[in-house]
């Protein structure tokens, strides 16, 4: 095996074996603890210091946490395995045949085993130009982006004279009705209808317009159709309208245009397709359609098994056939077993074949509402929720996240505040075209400049 000659020539070198890990995600940051303890020297390359729990992003794009209740340090977070060091590093290729990774800013490290987990991103469906005016949530810039947008709306929507202007300040529109649309819509509905009513003089929670487009007959299509046709209808009831069988046409800085009519918004946010990472690129692979490197039950790509490809990277089946879904168990479940191969080639085992265990789906849709799918128990309403909201936070990373999340919806639940309302950058509002600066005047004793009415 490749992974036995890689052994082989480390320890003829006098050297532990070598495992480099890129990304640190569930997938990644799973394998390097599984390998805690394992006679090998293991690197983990991310171009971010800190690990981040994306399934809440939403909340903090929504204002209901801040970004360092959802992130944590890798470095913090593996700082007692000893045969683990961190890079902060961006990787741009991979050399198969010399086995080194390529870095952008270090020197190529040579491994002699390598775990690709490096996630993936959004996908515009060849639509790029859509990106500025219709951003998605994958990073924490991205919510934080997202937050500022929605706040900025309801706080010029305060202000705003104009009756047309006003309304599209004040519609949100969603593209997408998997779990994180559906998410997304019912925490901007929260917000946008009930938490912020009471701080604002002019808005009511009549006035704030919520879409959710989604492409397919149904909602959150992983589901049963029975738990889809629940969130629908608990998702209306907060106040969202739901197109179904909606098609996009085009998304401008005015709105969107869906089926041939156009809606007005000043906030369009993308929750619909993924496009994995570089990594069949740097392999050297023809990736599927979105761009996930094809793998076996090993996540070996193309018989190669010094290098392992888990997570949203890599595209795989389970022992039925069917396509593993893109969610946080799978990629941990799979940087567990890539530690494991890589523990029985050191001692001349054979790995059992990979199997996915799935514990169930669940999904929010806002304040005591939620489904989950246990098979052949499902469960609606105030108890998903419940379950829900005891599920991430019990795999929030360090206890500190943990009790500042659990405070933070607890307080949300009892008083309808979003805690993280807060418009970072410049917020000043441009001139209208009808002011411009006096430089005749220069400035005031205050050292302010002073604005007249354009002649």
């Amino acid at each position: 095996m490749v992974g036995e000659t890689g052994d082989t020539a480390a320890a003829a070198q006098g050297k532990r074996p070598h495992v480099i890990i890129v990304g640190g995600g569930f997938g990644g940051l799973a394998a390097a603890k599984a390998l805690a303890g394992a006679p090998v020297d293991v690197t983990l390359i991310d171009k971010r210091n800190h690990h981040l729990f994306q399934p809440l992003l939403y909340q903090v794009a929504t204002a209901g946490l801040s970004p360092a209740d959802i992130a944590g340090s890798i470095r913090a977070i593996l700082a007692r395995q000893k045969n683990v060091r961190v890079l902060l590093d961006r990787v741009y290729g991979v050399d198969r045949e010399r086995r080194r990774v390529i870095l952008g800013d270090g020197e190529p490290l040579a491994y002699d085993w390598l775990i690709i987990a490096t996630g993936a991103t959004h996908s515009y469906f060849g639509r790029e130009d859509w990106a500025p005016y219709a951003p998605g949530v994958k990073t924490i810039d991205d919510a934080t982006a997202i937050r500022r947008r929605v706040l900025l709306a309801l706080e010029r929507a305060e202000t705003e004279t104009d009756e047309d202007k006003r309304k599209a300040l004040l519609t949100f529109v969603v593209i997408g009705g998997g779990p994180t649309g559906v998410e997304m819509a019912g925490a901007i509905a929260e917000l946008a209808r009930q938490s912020v009513s009471m701080d604002f003089r002019h808005i009511t929670p009549h006035c704030s317009r919520i879409f959710l487009l989604q492409k397919g007959d149904r909602l959150l299509p992983a589901f049963p159709p029975a738990l889809s046709a629940k969130a629908r209808k608990g998702i209306e009831e907060l106040g969202v309208e739901v197109r179904l069988e909606a098609h996009v046409t085009e998304i401008d800085a005015d709105g969107v245009i869906v089926d041939g009519e156009r809606i007005s918004a000043a906030t369009t946010i993308w929750a619909s397709g993924v496009m994995a990472s570089r990594a069949a690129e740097w392999l050297g692979c023809n990736g599927d359609r979105a761009g996930r490197v094809p793998v076996g039950a090993d996540f070996h790509p193309a018989g190669d098994p010094a290098v392992f490809v888990i997570g949203d990277t890599a595209a795989c089946t389970d022992a039925a056939g069917r396509a593993l879904p893109g969610v946080a168990p799978v990629a941990k479940q799979q940087g567990q077993h890539a530690a494991r191969a890589i523990r029985d080639a050191l001692g001349g085992r054979t790995t059992p074949p990979f199997r996915y265990r799935d514990y169930g789906n669940m999904a929010t849709i806002g304040r005591s509402r939620a489904i989950a799918d246990f098979g052949r128990l499902r469960v609606t309403g105030l108890a998903a929720w419940l379950l829900w909201c005891v599920a991430h936070i019990w795999f929030l990373t360090g206890h500190r996240n943990r009790i500042s999340v659990g405070i933070s919806w607890l307080w949300s639940y009892l008083t309808y505040q979003r805690g993280a309302r807060l418009i970072t950058g410049d917020v000043a509002p441009d001139l209208p075209a009808t002011w411009e600066l006096a430089p005749a005047l220069g400035r005031n004793r205050a050292g302010h400049l002073e604005v007249i009415p354009a002649e």
